[in-house]
C-alpha cells in the first residue's frame, strides 16, 4: 500500500511552452497538399479548430466563432476570422495571410471575396468539423462556384496522428505539467477538503507550468463517480470516500492526460485486487503497441487480462484513444474520438500517442482506474506520465 508522497511537484516540473523549429509548419502544409493531390482536390477549406492549430499555430480562445483556412494546392493560404483577431493572427501565424470580417458578415462572405466566383475545381471541406455550422457550410456551397464539393473530413486528422519530433517534445512537456497538476491535486485531497479546492490546486499547477487544457480537470467523489464528463462541485470529502481524478497538462495545445482513483482515509480490501488487474492490463496495452498492429488487437490485449482475472462479463467501449492537439471543449483532438476499440481496424504507427485507460469501474468486484499518456517512439512504447499508480490513500 502506498501512502502518498510528493514526487517532485510543481516546483520540479519547470515546464515552458516548447517552440517549433523553422520549417515545422511548412512541412505540415506540404504533407496536407500531398494528401490533396492523392484525393484530386484543387482546394481545401479547413474549419476544424484542431486542424487550424496544426497548420497555422493559432492558439487562442477565439475558436468559439468560425474560422476558415483556404488552402490551395500551390500559392498563398488565407486564414479568415473575425476582424478583431488581426493582432493575434499577425503575432502567431506565419504561413497564411489574414483576412478578417466584421461581425455583420461571416467567413463565407470573405471566402466569396477571396475566391471571387471563379470556377474552383474540386473543393474539399470538413462537414464533420465542429467549426463548420450547417448554415455556414450551406452558405459556402451556395456562394462558391466549384465543380464538386468533396467531404475531406479526416484528411488532416490522419496526418496529425503521427507526431513529429517537435510534437513529441510538446507531449513530453505536457506530461510534466500533468504530473505536477496531479501531485498538487493529490496533496490537496483529504477529509474535509472540497472538490473545488482540489481542482483549484491542480489548475494552479497547470497555469504555472503550461496553458489551459481542452478539458478542465475531472474531479468527482463517491456520489458522482459514474458521471463521465462532469467535474468538481463544492462537495466536501469524507473518510471512506473514493475520489476520481483525471486531468491533462497542456503545452502549445498538446495534451498528455492521466487519471487516478484515490481513497480518503482508507481503501476497501477489494481495491488492491482491482489495482493489480488494472496495472497488469495497462502493461498489456503498452506491450501490444507496435507499428502495424490494429487498434482492436490492442484492445484485445487489455480485455484478455481482464477476462483471465475472472471479469469476463466486463467490457469497455475502448481502452484508450489517440491524443495530441486539443482545443476546448476537449483534449481528444476533435469531435471524433479515435479509440483503441474492440471493433477498430485503425493501424498503429510509430509516432502515435495515446491516452491509455485501464478502467475497472462498476465491475461488481471492486473499482480501480489508472490512465497515462503513452508515446509509440522509435524504441517502442513509452509511458510519458509518471504519477504513482499504486493504491493511494490520503
Amino acid at each position: 500500500m502506498q501512502q502518498w508522497s510528493d514526487p517532485g511537484g510543481a516546483e520540479a516540473a519547470g515546464v515552458v511552452d516548447t517552440p517549433f523549429p523553422p520549417g515545422e509548419f511548412a512541412a505540415r502544409i506540404t504533407a496536407v497538399r500531398q494528401a490533396m493531390v492523392e484525393r484530386e482536390l484543387d482546394l481545401l477549406l479547413v474549419s476544424s479548430p484542431e486542424n487550424l492549430v496544426y497548420l497555422t499555430g493559432l492558439d487562442h480562445w477565439g475558436y468559439f466563432a468560425p474560422h476558415l483556412l483556404i488552402l490551395p494546392l500551390a500559392g498563398e493560404a488565407v486564414l479568415i476570422t473575425r476582424a478583431m483577431e488581426r493582432v493575434t493572427v499577425t503575432t502567431q501565424v506565419r504561413h497564411a495571410r489574414f483576412a478578417g470580417h466584421p461581425d455583420h458578415e461571416t467567413v463565407a462572405d470573405v471566402a466569396y471575396r477571396e475566391l471571387g466566383g471563379r470556377p474552383l475545381g474540386r473543393v474539399g471541406f470538413e462537414p464533420v468539423s465542429s467549426g463548420l455550422p450547417m448554415a455556414l457550410g450551406q452558405a459556402l456551397q451556395a456562394q462558391l462556384t466549384a465543380r464538386a464539393f468533396v467531404d475531406a473530413s479526416g484528411l488532416i486528422d490522419a496526418i496529425r496522428m503521427v507526431k513529429s519530433p517537435a510534437e513529441q517534445a510538446c507531449l513530453r512537456a505536457a506530461a510534466k505539467v500533468s504530473d505536477a497538476a496531479a501531485s498538487a491535486a493529490i496533496q490537496a485531497a483529504r477529509a474535509g477538503a472540497s472538490e473545488a479546492e482540489i481542482a483549484a490546486a491542480s489548475l494552479a499547477a497547470m497555469a504555472l507550468h503550461g496553458t489551459y487544457p481542452g478539458f478542465g480537470p475531472f474531479i468527482r467523489a463517491t456520489s458522482r463517480l459514474g458521471e463521465e464528463h462532469t467535474s468538481w462541485s463544492q462537495q466536501r470529502l469524507r473518510a471512506g470516500d473514493t475520489l476520481f481524478l483525471e486531468l491533462s497538462g497542456c503545452v502549445a495545445r498538446y495534451h498528455a492526460p492521466l487519471g487516478r482513483l484515490l481513497h480518503i482515509g482508507q481503501a476497501p480490501p477489494e481495491a488492491h485486487a482491482m489495482a493489480a488487474v488494472a496495472k497488469e492490463a495497462f502493461a498489456a496495452v503498452v506491450a501490444s503497441l507496435k507499428d502495424g498492429v490494429l487498434a482492436r488487437d490492442v484492445y484485445a490485449a487489455w480485455q484478455g487480462v481482464v477476462d483471465r482475472a475472472g471479469l469476463g462479463h466486463y467490457r469497455r467501449h475502448h481502452c484508450g484513444y489517440l491524443v495530441g492537439i486539443g482545443v476546448p471543449p476537449s483534449w481528444t483532438g476533435g469531435n471524433q474520438v479515435w479509440g483503441l476499440r474492440p471493433d477498430s481496424d485503425l493501424p498503429i504507427r510509430t509516432g502515435m500517442s495515446f491516452h491509455v485507460l485501464s478502467w475497472l469501474m462498476g465491475t461488481g468486484q471492486g473499482d480501480f482506474f489508472i490512465s497515462d499518456t503513452v508515446l509509440l517512439g522509435d524504441q517502442g512504447a513509452e509511458v510519458l506520465t509518471h504519477t504513482p499508480t499504486d493504491v493511494t490513500i490520503r
